[in-house]
């Protein structure tokens, strides 16, 4: 009822717009807006939550004090698992007001954007029209892999400034982006006992910016494409890591707590349809999205292992919590 009375507001608010159009075909255009926004934020809202993960892993390659002014420049290959709990959501036709399954089902299971390829039609009856529409398809792999560079700087006083970013990695159905930034400080210098055992331990803050977006509904009615026929997630994220780690020899093994508060946004973009000449369908829709914006906090554990050598350093690291992540990366040191 709140959402149907918004776009009642939204509706009126562009009246000059849209005097053409009878009352019936305004509530019914309501309606389908209405559903896609169901529907996105069921489809879109599992990527999101994995593209955290994904940002949080093997930002502390070492505990270690580092010498004033090292550099560290890096290449890694960041691989997420999906859970088959995220691949798919079940859509009822009681869910929706103008959309319903074609044929006889009433329901059916659906991909998320981290599902398979599978699609259903969607058929609704604006004023006498046939709406047809495909549902989108995920991103059909078990496995989202993508690389990144990062670049570490030591300042004095074991402080440590780094940063990350990614190329726009093209996913089967969009693509997925992250850069961030943060710093580091080593806690362990001032305990000598625990640097004479050869033990160290540094805490890090740091942001990281995940941008990911997938091909969404084509949707074409009498007036025009709608025009929503992309969505974007964009997240902020906010994260705060204490790290342990204990040199063997070459190697040094880490042990993490990192917890992180990120803020959700969703936004329909890409071309615009033919239908903004009658209504602007995505400002509508945009300003509806925001009423689905959250915050969350991800409590993640890490464990890595750091083999140095010569002026290199291979670094494995996993991640674990709600999801699981894994991160390879091979760093060179600038003295």
């Amino acid at each position: 009822m709140k959402r149907s009375f918004a776009f009642c507001i939204l509706f009126f608010g562009f009246s000059n717009s849209i005097q053409a159009q009878t009352p019936t075909q305004l509530e019914q255009i309501g309606y389908l807006l209405e559903d896609a926004l169901l529907y996105s934020k069921q489809y879109l809202i599992p990527a999101t939550d994995g593209a955290v993960y994904q940002a949080s892993s093997a930002w502390m390659n070492s505990a270690k004090k580092k010498k004033d002014w090292e550099i560290l420049v890096g290449i890694h290959a960041n691989t997420f698992k999906v859970p088959k709990s995220d691949r798919s959501f079940t859509i009822n036709n009681s869910d929706f007001k103008f959309l319903q399954l074609e044929g006889t089902a009433t329901s059916a299971e659906v991909p998320t954007a981290l599902g398979n390829d599978d699609t259903f039609v969607l058929v609704g009856d604006l004023d006498g029209q046939e709406v047809r529409l495909k549902t989108p398809k995920g991103v059909n792999q078990e496995y989202i892999t993508y690389p990144y560079l990062d670049v570490a700087f030591a300042l004095p006083s074991g402080t440590e400034v780094i940063g990350r970013f990614s190329t726009k990695t093209k996913l089967k159905r969009g693509d997925y982006q992250v850069y961030g930034f943060g710093l580091k400080h080593n806690l362990s210098q001032y305990f000598p006992r625990l640097e004479s055992n050869k033990i160290h331990v540094s805490a890090m803050s740091f942001y990281s910016n995940e941008d990911i977006s997938f091909d969404f509904l084509d949707v074409n009615t009498s007036f025009g494409n709608l025009g929503i026929n992309n969505l974007n997630g964009i997240v902020d994220t906010y994260h705060y890591q204490l790290s342990v780690s204990k040199e063997i020899k070459r190697f040094e093994i880490l042990g993490s707590f990192i917890v992180n508060t990120s803020d959700f946004n969703y936004i329909v973009s890409g071309e615009k349809g033919e239908i903004e000449n009658v209504l602007p369908v995505q400002q509508i829709i945009n300003q509806l999205l925001d009423t689905i914006q959250k915050r969350k906090t991800n409590y993640i554990g890490e464990v890595a292992v750091n083999y140095g050598f010569k002026n290199f350093n291979i670094l494995s690291a996993f991640a674990f919590g709600k999801f699981m992540n894994f991160n390879v990366g091979v760093s060179y040191k600038i003295n």
